[in-house]
């Protein structure tokens, strides 16, 4: 059987199937709506950056040209530059300079040390006793020979006139025999045991003397008495201390200097003194003894200078700071101490010179001489008035010749100190500074 080409062998199928076939969509048509969709997205996306864009650099108000200046000062303390700015590489490098100025110096040793009188004693007695009598009130000035405390010395009167009644016996007999003797009635060595007898009995008057002067505490010099260490009818054994006497019209200071000084320091120099107890205050003395040895612990020098002290305010035991001046310079050259960069075991610094478009830096080795706080004196290569740079030398090792841009850290930092380069917390933060 044959089927006819035009015709369907099922013609019920033929309209269903004509069916699905308009409800499915293209390819072309599913195409073009990707393409939709992600255009829509792509263009979401880039709204949402445009915007957050403007808000991360929208306007401030008056806080942005602060922030800016310690934006540009926190990269010019560092020794660079913003980009696009002339600290840019490529561009003059943002550096502080000090300069340099011209003074006097003393070459000087300096040393701390404890003031002493010229004369200091602690009176203990010889003998024990009872405290019979004080010659002295506290503190008040005493004499030389003058009493100070009398023990009891009833027992050494009494040996001192027993010894003196025998010794008076003792030179009566010598002088009876002595005069036997011219007579021819006793011999002359009876006259001569008389002598001996009599040396004696004086030996034992020297001796009681001796003990009685032993119960009186005297005042060996002129001085301030210090305060008594016991009372009227205190038993004190020998050895113990009574009171201090020191002769404050002259006082002495000791103090070490290292061995280094030992052949420039002389007896005689100069010494300048001043005292923590006396602020503002400055003593001169001179030296007056140089020890025999140093010392093989700390390598150091015993030195003791002399002070005259006619107002008496200088006691003994006050912590003393010395100083001694060896010389003086006079326009010595001295640079802040951050201009110095150390590099292969030698010191040196950038000095900021005139170039054809500005300041150029010129690297120089630094001949080192004296050091103050904060200061450093340098030798040759440099004058009065020089300006030398003291931060954002790393950007300069390279070599001389890069040009510079001064950078006055105070001005651009709203008054910070020279130097600082931290930047403020609001200016990292975004937030406005405080007025």
């Amino acid at each position: 059987m044959r089927w006819p080409t035009a015709a369907c062998p099922f013609p019920e199928a033929a309209p269903r199937a004509s069916r699905q076939t308009a409800t499915v969509p293209s390819r072309d048509e599913g195409h073009d709506l990707n393409k939709l969709h992600t255009s829509v997205a792509v263009i979401g996306i880039a709204g949402l950056a445009a915007a957050g864009w403007w808000w991360q650099n929208r306007p401030t108000g008056p806080a942005e040209p602060a922030q800016a200046a310690a934006v540009a000062s926190s990269a010019a303390s560092r020794g660079g530059a913003p980009a696009g700015a002339p600290g840019a590489p490529g561009g003059p490098v943002g550096v502080e300079v000090g300069k340099v100025e011209s003074m006097s110096l003393a070459d000087d040793a300096q040393a701390v040390g404890s003031l002493r009188a010229k004369q200091g004693v602690m009176l203990r007695p010889e003998v024990s006793g009872r405290v019979a009598a004080l010659g002295f009130r506290d503190g008040e000035r005493v004499r030389r020979g003058q009493l100070l405390v009398q023990l009891d010395d009833t027992l050494q009167q009494a040996q001192l006139k027993q010894a003196q009644a025998q010794a008076g016996i003792a030179r009566t007999n010598l002088q009876r025999n002595r005069d036997l003797v011219a007579q021819n009635f006793v011999s002359q060595s009876a006259v001569d045991q008389s002598a001996a007898t009599l040396d004696v009995a004086e030996a034992q008057v020297a001796l009681a003397q001796a003990q009685l002067a032993r119960m009186r505490i005297v005042a060996p010099f002129d001085g301030a008495a210090g305060i008594r260490s016991v009372n009227l009818g205190d038993y004190v054994k020998d050895g113990a201390d009574l009171v201090s006497i020191q002769d404050l019209s002259q006082v002495l200071v000791d103090f070490r200097l290292p061995e280094r000084f030992v052949a420039r320091v002389k007896t005689g120099q100069p010494v300048e003194v001043t005292l923590d107890a006396l602020p503002g205050r400055r003593f001169g003395g001179r030296v007056d003894a140089l020890d025999s040895v140093v010392d093989a612990d700390g390598r150091s020098l015993l030195v003791r200078a002399r002070l005259e002290n006619p107002e008496g305010v200088l006691k003994s035991g006050l912590f003393a700071r010395t100083r001694i001046v060896f010389a003086t310079r006079e326009n010595a050259l001295v640079v802040p101490e951050e201009a110095l960069v150390p590099l292969g075991g030698k010191q040196y610094l950038f000095k900021a010179v005139d170039g054809p478009n500005g300041k150029v830096s010129q690297r120089i080795e630094a001949r080192i001489g004296l050091r103050l706080p904060g200061k450093v004196e340098i030798l040759e290569g440099l004058a009065a008035g020089d300006l030398v740079v003291t931060a954002g030398q790393a950007r300069l090792a390279r070599g001389d010749a890069s040009p510079l841009r001064v950078v006055d850290i105070a001005r651009a930092g709203g008054g910070r100190p020279a130097g600082s380069a931290a930047r403020p917390a609001s200016a990292a933060s975004g937030a406005k500074p405080s007025p």
